[in-house]
C-alpha cells in the first residue's frame, strides 16, 4: 500500500515539476569564438518541442523534447545541428549547454520576452 502510494507521489511530481516554455525567448550565449543573442519561438505540446531560431545563421526550425524541468533541441541550420540542452528554472528562466559545428561546447542563459 505504501509503496503504492509513494511511486503516485513521484509521478505527480513530475507532472508538477514540468513546464510550460511556449512563447518567445531571448537567448545569451557564450563561446570561445564570441558570444551571440539568438532569439527562439517555442511551441509545447505535451513532451513535444518545435518552433523557430533566429540568429547569426539566419532563420531555422527546432525540434525537441521538455521533459519535467529538462529541456533538449536541435536547430537544422545550413552549417549543421546547433544542439541545445538545459533546465528550465522557472516560468521565465532557463540555461544550459549547446554544441555548434566548427565552434564547439557553448553555454547559454535565456529569458523568456513579455
Amino acid at each position: 500500500m505504501y509503496l503504492r502510494i509513494a511511486t503516485l507521489l513521484v509521478a505527480l511530481s513530475g507532472l508538477l515539476l514540468a513546464a510550460d516554455v511556449t512563447g518567445k525567448w531571448s537567448f545569451a550565449v557564450e563561446t570561445s569564438a564570441g558570444s551571440g543573442s539568438p532569439t527562439f519561438e517555442l511551441v509545447q505540446k505535451g513532451t513535444v518541442l518545435t518552433g523557430t531560431y533566429e540568429g547569426v545563421v539566419g532563420k531555422a526550425p527546432l525540434k525537441g523534447t521538455v521533459e519535467g524541468n529538462k529541456i533538449e533541441f536541435v536547430v537544422s541550420a545550413g552549417q549543421g545541428e546547433l544542439k541545445y540542452s538545459g533546465t528550465i528554472e522557472s516560468a521565465t528562466q532557463m540555461s544550459g549547454k549547446a554544441e555548434y559545428p566548427e565552434i564547439g561546447d557553448a553555454t547559454w542563459k535565456a529569458s523568456k520576452d513579455k
